[in-house]
């Protein structure tokens, strides 16, 4: 069973989330990791997010997440795609972000992946929720990748979008609601389970 904690406001959550020196952590948590979401906009946001941490923490990101919406011009696919080579090099020298050129390079050749999709008629709402569980356990348990995860991957790969292994795709699965992994005994379970059944799967 995965880990949970009391906090010190007698709400018992997922371990991970608990970090005194970074509250962020704890907002994020009650607020947004494990509820559904299908706005194309956050969606995409989120897979260009777990790229680039990789290799990283995702308290690293989050600790960044505005400085990386301000230089990726709030994550609008159309306004990314059309980032040239002095973008990149802007963010390159952007001390707010991540300065990794393959991820910066991937984030926007992610969004041209995204407008090519959308050309075809092809949104990544469904896309993304076309690959939830049918049968998802109980309980969940400590993995970092799933046949979901291979799968979205596979097909975003066949897309044309980089940085998004089956790991990185099961982190933004996690996120975005379309797994539930937050364990029986935390109060933020129950709240995406209710969030989940009122959500209407994007088509």
């Amino acid at each position: 069973m995965l880990k949970t904690v009391e906090g010190d406001d007698s709400v018992r959550r997922c371990a991970w989330c608990e970090a005194p020196d970074f509250p962020a952590y704890r907002r994020y948590h009650d607020e947004e990791w494990g509820f559904p979401v299908g706005d194309e906009t956050r969606l995409f946001e989120k897979l260009c997010l777990e790229g680039f941490q990789a290799g990283l923490s995702w308290r690293t990101i989050l600790a960044k997440r505005e400085a990386f919406r301000a230089g990726f011009a709030g994550f609008d696919p159309v306004r990314v795609a059309a980032f040239t080579e002095a973008d990149v090099q802007r963010l390159l020298a952007d001390a707010g972000i991540v300065r990794h050129r393959g991820k910066i390079e991937a984030a926007i050749g992610n969004a041209r992946a995204l407008l090519a999709m959308h050309a075809r008629g092809e949104r990544l709402g469904p896309l993304v929720w076309s690959h939830e569980e049918t049968k998802p356990a109980a309980e969940p348990v400590m993995r970092s990748e799933s046949p979901a995860s291979q799968a979205l991957s596979k097909a975003l790969k066949a897309r044309g979008w980089r940085f998004v292994g089956p790991t990185t795709v099961y982190a933004f699965l996690q996120s975005m609601g379309v797994v539930n992994d937050h364990p029986s005994a935390c109060a933020g379970r129950s709240r995406a389970l209710a969030a989940r059944a009122s959500f209407r799967v994007p088509s």
